[in-house]
């Protein structure tokens, strides 16, 4: 819209409102002046604060608590979205926003894909797929997320090396995300600590879209021992890049759930990933000598 046309718009709203002559006139001028420098854009310096940066263990914004000390020690401990204040019945604004924030960084953890240039060139692991021809497929049929397609078979029973004593591989999951940001750290260090315990570990890899259930079917299909899936965790509103292991001794298709055993809530905030790495090696070496997993492995 023109200047003509905003000056004619007015100028008909001043004259329903009974305004005319030399008024009429100052007035159209001033409303025009004024709506032409609210359009002109507003330059500021600096930058908005990214409100992901927050450490929400240690915001507290309730005005004039009772034990504010004692309750924010205790906050301190877990982060949770507690003693985050209110602006009359509602929330406040940064909170909201980190909420906000939190939420667009689940969805993108479940719908973006894990980069194949990451997978392939930085982690060197080929990639096999399961019978879910896309993320739509992936999210509403879990069943097809748990069988390898032909093409994987005949891939992994081609490249991978046979009856290893322990297989491990990479899932994307529900995360691309947390494997992006764990697995870099977390395989090698798996890796390393096996080997440190002199244990046969067969080739790895990379499934897209996997479900943890799949590992029976790679258990059986490469004859391994201890089978160890790398998956990213459903994410949720305090982190997107959590990541877990699921470690079976002697995996079957159609095997109870009790006989897998779970290190979980890997990542930076969580059980940090080299550590984590240490710890499923040696839970994988107690497994070997007890030859059980799951609930009827006592750690």
């Amino acid at each position: 819209m023109d200047q003509k046309d905003l000056k004619a718009i007015i100028e008909q709203v001043l004259a329903e409102m009974n305004i005319s002559g030399a008024a009429a006139e100052t007035a159209a001028s001033a409303a025009q002046a004024a709506c032409c420098a609210g359009s002109a854009p507003v330059v500021e310096d600096g930058c908005i604060p990214d409100v992901t940066e927050v450490n929400i263990r240690t915001q507290y914004l309730v005005k004039n608590p009772e034990h504010g000390e004692e309750y924010a020690e205790l906050k301190a401990n877990a982060p949770c979205r507690l003693g985050i204040g209110k602006a009359g019945a509602r929330y406040k604004t940064d909170p909201m926003l980190q909420f906000r924030a939190a939420h667009s960084a689940a969805q993108d953890a479940v719908f973006n894909d894990v980069d194949h240039d990451f997978v392939e060139k930085q982690m060197g692991l080929f990639i096999v797929q399961t019978q879910c021809e896309n993320k739509d497929v992936y999210l509403t049929r879990p069943d097809l997320g748990r069988k390898l397609s032909p093409e994987a078979v005949a891939t992994l029973k081609e490249k991978c090396k046979k009856s290893p004593t322990v297989q491990i591989y990479v899932a994307d999951g529900l995360s691309s995300a947390a494997v992006a940001a764990n697995v870099a750290d977390l395989l090698p260090a798996i890796m390393q600590g096996l080997q440190s315990y002199r244990i046969d570990v067969g080739t790895p890899f990379f499934v897209k879209f996997g479900r943890v259930g799949v590992m029976d079917e790679i258990s059986e299909l490469l004859g391994a021992e201890v089978t160890c899936t790398l998956i990213g965790e459903r994410p949720g509103l305090i982190t997107a890049e959590s990541m877990s292991a699921y470690i079976a001794y002697k995996a079957t298709v159609g095997m109870p759930e009790a006989r897998r055993t779970v290190v979980s809530n890997i990542h930076k905030n969580g059980t940090i990933p080299a550590e984590a790495g240490a710890h499923i090696a040696e839970i994988i070496k107690i497994m070997l000598e007890k030859k059980a997993s799951g609930t009827d492995l006592k750690l």
